[in-house]
């Protein structure tokens, strides 16, 4: 499976051409093969992109900008989203692929399996017979522990608390993070609407100048063909 990135190479959007850096940069990071195919230099891509990008996911002007990802003919989503995934250590589920062993979201992924199906001890039949050999020892040891316990309970009381306070200051520092995030969005999504209008002027010389070029090479070959017959 390849993955497609359709972007422009010579779009004069600031925002455009950092979230296509942000998204090459990214996979390249992860190691993941992947495709470039501009559409300022080929009128098939910017077709096919256009056509691909499901109607939902489109804008109100239907023209999806750049970047767009795909994962063969299978559309995966835009910038936005694919930020969104890579925030939340999905990017290989957004992009369709299964996760390399070890990475944080295939670690993960195994830790939310087991809060679903149980730890992985229930799965094994065997455990029923040393669970009875082991409760004589367990009964034994219990008075023990039950000493220990008591002892340790302020010492545990103390570590809880303390754990609390470190809870909360992380949180209190996610949340200034996040409102951050949403403060740099606004301004990113703010700076693509001002410049989304030009990224259609673009795109729409592009294609007069084609058209222009395919008209030129027509009347060169009627001159040639007339100059032929004049002889």
């Amino acid at each position: 499976m390849v993955i497609k990135v359709f972007l422009a190479s010579s779009s004069g959007s600031t925002a455009i051409k950092k979230k296509q850096q942000d998204v090459v940069a990214f996979l390249e990071a992860l190691k993941v093969d992947y495709t470039e195919l501009d559409i300022a230099c080929s009128e098939q891509n910017r077709m096919w992109m256009r056509q691909n990008v499901p109607e939902e996911k489109k804008p109100s002007n239907g023209i999806p900008l750049p970047p767009q990802i795909f994962n063969e003919e299978s559309y995966c989503g835009d910038y936005d989203t694919f930020f969104d995934a890579k925030e939340d250590n999905t990017v290989y589920a957004f992009l369709g692929l299964p996760p390399p062993p070890g990475s944080k979201e295939a670690l993960q992924a195994e830790k939310e399996h087991i809060m679903q199906n149980g730890t992985h001890g229930e799965e094994n039949p065997d455990a029923s017979v040393h669970n009875g050999d082991a409760q004589g020892e367990e009964e034994g040891q219990a008075g023990d522990e039950k000493e220990g316990e008591d002892g340790g309970a302020d010492d545990k009381a103390t570590e809880l608390e303390t754990s609390r306070g470190e809870d909360l200051a992380e949180e209190g520092e996610a949340v200034e993070e996040t409102d951050e995030e949403a403060q740099e969005e606004e301004d990113e999504e703010q700076e693509e609407e001002d410049l989304h209008s030009q990224e259609e002027e673009e795109l729409q010389q592009l294609e007069d100048q084609d058209e222009r070029s395919s008209e030129e090479e027509e009347e060169e070959a009627e001159l040639e063909e007339a100059e032929e017959k004049a002889e």
